[in-house]
């Protein structure tokens, strides 16, 4: 298939929307339950490491002081329909927000298409 048939038979599947949250370890499993309890049953977790405002704290090892600047944190990745976008947020802003520096970031992105492999199925079918 061409890029230009592709993209016409793409352009009538309704746009999808990304959300990536980094959030601490701890706020894993409220979130998946709150996830799950708003019928967004769908999600990718993965363990990363990175520095924000919080900055970062020293560790002693072996008697010497050292300065650990990453945080260790989990990223969740949901990709949902516009329709589900606010619940989304909502849900992960209530579970793991706790007026802290350090609490995390989303970021929301939009979503050109997706294929399930299994069938072929696209758009909102292959993410339901």
């Amino acid at each position: 298939m061409s890029h230009q048939s592709h993209f016409a038979k793409i352009q009538n599947i309704k746009i999808m929307k990304k959300v990536e949250a980094i959030v601490r370890p701890s706020k894993l499993k409220a979130i998946q339950a709150g996830l799950l309890a708003a019928d967004i049953p769908c999600l990718t977790v993965m363990p990363v490491k990175g520095a924000g405002l919080q900055k970062g704290y020293a560790e002693i090892y072996r008697g010497t002081e050292r300065p650990l600047i990453l945080q260790s944190r989990v990223m969740i990745i949901c990709v949902i329909s516009d329709e589900n976008l606010e619940k989304c947020l909502d849900v992960i802003m209530d579970n793991a927000s706790e007026g802290n520096v350090g609490d995390g970031k989303i970021f929301v992105y939009d979503v050109l298409d997706a294929i399930r492999l299994r069938n072929g199925q696209r758009g909102l079918d292959a993410i339901r």
